[in-house]
């Protein structure tokens, strides 16, 4: 597992910190407090801190063994190692610490040592020595090292490899040339002639000078009612979320899942902590603004989110609102639902952004062609953060031509809905298999034994995407991407078939 060290001077926040980072593990909490309860000075300082922390958390006071107060198959936060090292003395080592974060996850917040003037007394020097000591040396063996300052984390090492690889895994590694496509989750049948047209025309009188982003920020704003400087266009939505660390710095991220998994990526890779909100597959993905916890400063949720496609209604997305967080909705998928209901898209709200994608709508995820709508100090924070020109001539001609064509879109979003209500409805007479109400142009189902099926459906070219990378779901989850009635039935037929063999290697 893991040490994570959190160090800071006296009411720096190093303690609300190391809170934030057992929240974002995701497991249950061990608060090992070494503060002596029966010491009048500290009674109020323990009180607060109590009062802000979860009350299923377990409390335990730290005895001389610190490292046998670390709980198997928890997170261990441990506060804090100067208060606790005054009692233990010379008894006390890191070594029995460290050998216990590397089978169990333990995050210790330490008093900063050697800021201050060296004191007069031989105690308090020899105290600081160790502690400055013991920091360092905890520090070496840490995956995570984070300074607290005026409540603010700044990272100061965070080790790659705990980085979780599966987040960047996606559809499109599913399908083999020559294989029928139910994997990637873009409409079928490549762009419209009305969109051919307008990228040939850019081509032609775009390419040999560099991008320039105003006209189709402009289209953009008139279509969805917004002012051109809320528009913010980006390589693709995944760019727009890439941005949301480096812009926005968030303290605590909350990522509601299962969802698009390179949100969790980015932010990870920005080295900031983040907190998975699994939505319960047996209450229908519903979104519960409740289990975000009140320590995020910034949520991200899908709507409608994929694999499971779930639209929430704009009620739950605006519940998540709180004094100092940021929203973000990422409505890749909106486009094909037909009326786009629940969509914040036209909302100016102050604290919310919106991230949009044209890559699904009209089948071209090759160009990249996505944008955020934020208010002007979220979209200058993102802007600041972005690269020159990430969006090329074709793409910006493919934003500016969709946003003038509303009734083709409108016409791909029905096509897209009617071919998911064929597909659910073949899916619903299938034994055996579960599925879930979806609203864009794909379908999640569980099967009794997943690999068996997609080994199965693999053996007949045909491209399903596993959905057991998605957090919250399994190797029995699979996401069935909608085609044409002829398509679907090709498809349900092979999964009838695939069923008796998965049942029969499961038993």
């Amino acid at each position: 597992m893991s040490l994570t060290l959190v160090i800071g001077g006296t009411r720096s926040g190093k303690s609300a910190r190391g809170e934030q980072l057992a929240l974002a593990s995701g497991l249950p909490v061990r608060y090992v407090a070494t503060a002596d309860p029966g010491d009048a000075s500290m009674a109020a300082r323990i009180a607060a801190h109590v009062a802000r922390r979860p009350a299923e958390w377990e409390t335990v006071i730290a005895g001389s063994d610190l490292a046998g107060a670390v709980r198997p198959g928890a997170c261990t936060l441990i506060d804090g190692l100067g208060v606790w090292l005054a009692g233990a003395g010379a008894a006390a080592d890191a070594s029995a610490l460290v050998d216990a974060a590397r089978t169990d996850e333990v995050i210790l917040v330490a008093e900063d040592a050697g800021h201050g003037l060296l004191p007069l007394d031989a105690v308090s020097r020899a105290w600081l020595d160790q502690l400055g000591e013991m920091v360092q040396r905890l520090s070496a063996a840490a995956s995570r090292v984070e300074l607290v300052v005026a409540g603010r984390p700044l990272v100061l090492h965070a080790t790659p490899s705990a980085r979780d690889p599966a987040l960047r895994r996606h559809g499109d590694r599913d399908v083999q040339p020559g294989d029928i496509d139910h994997a990637v989750n873009v409409l079928a049948g490549g762009p419209p002639a009305w969109l051919t047209d307008a990228l040939q025309h850019a081509l032609r009188h775009d390419a040999e000078r560099y991008p320039d982003e105003r006209s189709a920020a402009r289209a953009l704003a008139d279509l969805h009612g917004r002012s051109e400087n809320e528009i913010v266009i980006t390589n693709g939505a995944a760019e727009a979320l890439w941005l949301l660390g480096p812009a926005l710095r968030p303290g605590l991220a909350a990522v509601a899942h299962p969802a698009f998994t390179e949100t969790e990526a980015a932010l990870r890779a920005h080295d900031i902590p983040v907190a998975r909100v699994l939505r319960d597959p047996g209450a229908g993905f519903a979104l519960d603004p409740e289990a975000v916890p009140d320590a995020a400063d910034l949520v991200v949720v899908g709507n409608p989110a994929s694999p499971c496609g779930t639209l929430h209604p704009a009620a739950a997305i605006l519940a998540l609102r709180r004094p100092g967080r940021t929203v973000v909705v990422d409505e890749a998928f909106m486009g094909m639902v037909p009326g786009e209901p629940g969509s914040l898209a036209a909302e100016p709200l102050p604290d919310v952004i919106v991230v949009r994608s044209l890559t699904k709508l009209v089948s071209i995820p090759g160009l990249r062609a996505g944008y955020a709508l934020a208010p002007p100090p979220l979209a200058a924070a993102l802007r600041m953060v972005k690269p020159p020109w990430s969006a090329n001539a074709l793409a910006l001609a493919a934003l500016r031509a969709a946003a003038a064509h509303p009734g083709e879109l409108a016409a791909a979003a029905a096509r897209a809905d009617a071919e998911r209500a064929d597909l659910a409805q073949r899916l619903a007479g299938l034994p055996g298999v579960r599925t879930w109400p979806s609203v864009t142009n794909f379908c999640l189902v569980e099967v009794p034994d997943g690999p068996a099926v997609l080994a199965a459906l693999r053996a007949r070219r045909i491209a399903v995407r596993s959905a057991a990378s998605f957090p919250g779901l399994g190797q029995d989850h699979i996401r069935l991407t909608a085609r044409d009635p002829a398509a679907n039935a090709r498809l349900a037929a092979a999964l009838a078939e695939a069923m008796p063999a998965a049942v029969g290697a499961r038993a």
